[in-house]
């Protein structure tokens, strides 16, 4: 997977296939190749992180 350039609308990318697809982050990094340490750097840039309970990214 190619990460989208803009950050909104990779935490959109991200959120939605979290909801529809996959369990956990970890999950959908592998399952995607998406490097999971740029992905939380990028969203954390914006103000979100990870909650695994909700397994979202949520505002911090």
């Amino acid at each position: 997977m190619e990460l989208p350039a803009d950050d909104y609308i990779l935490l959109s990318v991200i959120n939605t296939k979290l909801r529809d697809k996959y369990s956990s982050l970890e999950e959908l990094c592998a399952e995607e190749g998406a490097d999971i340490s740029s992905v939380l750097s990028r969203l954390g840039a914006i103000g979100y992180a990870y909650d695994e309970i909700r397994n979202c990214f949520s505002a911090s």
